[in-house]
């Protein structure tokens, strides 16, 4: 069991916490789903928790922190600050031009070859538009440019 997993633990209940409180500020006919998905991310977490448990009798305690060995502070808050203007951008830019361009600029950060970029962009929004615009019927934002 590493120490750091506890700390991940928490935050996962925490967040099952929160939108349990959010769920339940809903009607009640729309409180069905997310209940199930926040049981499913508590249980799996409490999985994980005796999973710990287990491994931390069977093998010890270790720090967990050997893992952030190859931590890079740049390339993870360069990211941070693309999620945070993919999602200043969305409601200007609508949700698939603000996704396509942040797909873009994030794995080209990366280094990602150009041709499993485009690969990667098309399969994803080709299954995001059937599963939500098809299937679902779901609205995406449209963003206030093209609307």
């Amino acid at each position: 069991m590493k120490k750091t997993d506890i700390g991940v633990c928490l935050v996962f209940y925490g967040i099952c916490a929160f939108f349990l409180y959010m769920t339940l500020q809903l009607p009640k006919a729309a409180q069905i789903y997310p209940l199930c998905v926040i049981a499913l991310l508590a249980g799996l977490t409490t999985l994980h928790v005796i999973n710990m448990i287990i491994s931390a009798i069977r093998e010890g305690v270790s720090s967990g922190l050997d893992d952030f060995r190859e931590f890079v502070p740049s390339q993870f808050f360069t990211l941070l600050a693309f999620i945070v203007i993919y999602l200043v951008a969305m409601p200007y830019l609508g949700f698939y031009v603000s996704s396509i361009l942040f797909m873009s600029a994030s794995l080209l950060f990366l280094r990602v070859k150009l041709w499993q970029i485009i690969l990667s962009e098309l399969v994803i929004i080709a299954l995001v538009y059937c599963a939500f615009t098809l299937f679902l019927e779901v609205r995406l934002p449209a963003g206030v440019m093209f609307s």
